[in-house]
């Protein structure tokens, strides 16, 4: 039960501060949703240092893990906004920004879980 509580509480505050986020920067005059691509690329660098830290041993425990990298990692990204929001620009026929996205996003993300990572490894 307590794991279950650790979660959710994490969920909900990773959840609120993404659409703080999100709200704010996706009503800038950009081509692609910048609150999403913000949250996504920032969740992943602190996935991969909370993740780390927790392989290391001894750093976090069990519960810490869940609440920042099951709960508020997990509620703070998102790929089914970003699924939308790259469909959306298919349907708009703006292929070039969709491409950006979509790539910019995975290279991004999986180059923040390395440096999250590398990160960890010096704290």
């Amino acid at each position: 039960m307590k794991a279950l509580l650790m979660v959710f509480l994490g969920g909900g505050l990773g959840s609120a501060l993404r659409y703080a986020i999100s709200k704010y920067l996706n009503q800038l005059p950009f081509h692609i949703p910048l609150g999403t691509l913000t949250v996504n690329i920032l969740g992943s660098l602190l996935l991969g240092l909370f993740l780390g830290m927790a392989l290391k041993g001894g750093q976090l425990s069990n519960n810490l893990v869940l609440f920042l990298a099951t709960g508020f990692c997990g509620g703070f990204t998102t790929f089914s906004t970003f699924a939308f929001e790259n469909q959306e620009l298919l349907k708009a026929g703006d292929y070039f920004h969709f491409s950006v996205y979509t790539f910019g996003s995975l290279l991004a993300g999986f180059t923040a879980i390395f440096i999250g990572l590398y990160f960890s490894k010096l704290v």
